[in-house]
């Protein structure tokens, strides 16, 4: 699929056709061909910052009876790197990359952090090309789609669940459960687990059984984020 197809498929018109061929423009192809000069990774940081902000304020306008720390769980499983690459593959993106002979035998394309980050250098180029308010006309109703499904879906905001999308997407790690205690007769057994991330502990949680243990220790944490009592930026 040339990309002209593509842009035309997806809903998208750009003034600068140059924006969109290096938005698809992955590193390894730039590798072999040294005569392209540029490759897609500084369309992918500008359109990540621009998909921060927007998500943000569309969640904010969406949802006015979330708190600050519901809107900010929610955001961060919008611009996960899972969800990124469905919108990507959603709209064939893999289709029109230019990869290296290497990524495309490895199957780059259909590569989730390879995909999310093309689709964020799209939004960086289309951002440059026709500014914020067209990126939030391209978004909106993918943003929609997405928010219904994540609220229908009960496993993604359990406690575990939204510490890991949290701490993966802001800290770029997955926190780690230990069991600390247990005690008690075995009918009755209480255990103490302790969640932690970057080898810091972020809580203690108890209960019946570690899995439940493990779910309260992944609230505190959470509750101590939202509270912004933890050791790193958020």
């Amino acid at each position: 699929m040339r990309s002209d197809v593509f842009a035309q498929k997806a809903g998208l018109q750009f003034a600068d056709v140059g924006l969109l061929q290096r938005a698809l423009t992955h590193r390894s192809y730039v590798n072999e061909h040294p005569e392209i000069l540029e490759d897609n990774e500084r369309l992918e940081f500008l359109g990540d910052a621009v998909l921060d902000f927007l998500t943000g304020a569309w969640l904010y306008n969406r949802f006015p009876e979330m708190d600050e720390g519901q809107l900010t769980r929610l955001r961060s499983a919008l611009v996960r790197t899972e969800q990124l690459a469905a919108f990507a593959h959603d709209i064939h993106m893999g289709q029109v990359l230019l990869l290296g002979r290497g990524e495309e035998a490895t199957g780059g394309r259909e590569r989730q952090a390879l995909l999310c980050g093309a689709f964020e250098a799209l939004i960086g180029a289309i951002y440059l090309d026709s500014g914020l308010d067209r990126v939030m006309e391209f978004m909106e109703p993918r943003l929609e789609i997405a928010a219904e499904a994540v609220l229908e879906d009960e496993s993604l905001f359990d406690a575990r669940s939204l510490l890991q999308i949290w701490a993966q997407a802001n800290i770029g790690e997955t926190p780690r459960y230990r069991t600390v205690s247990s005690h008690g007769p075995d009918h009755e057994r209480e255990f103490v687990v302790e969640v932690s991330l970057q080898g810091k502990p972020l809580g203690e949680g108890q209960g019946h059984s570690k899995q439940e243990a493990a779910q309260n220790a992944a609230s505190v944490a959470l509750s101590q984020i939202e509270g912004q009592k933890l050791w790193f930026d958020i």
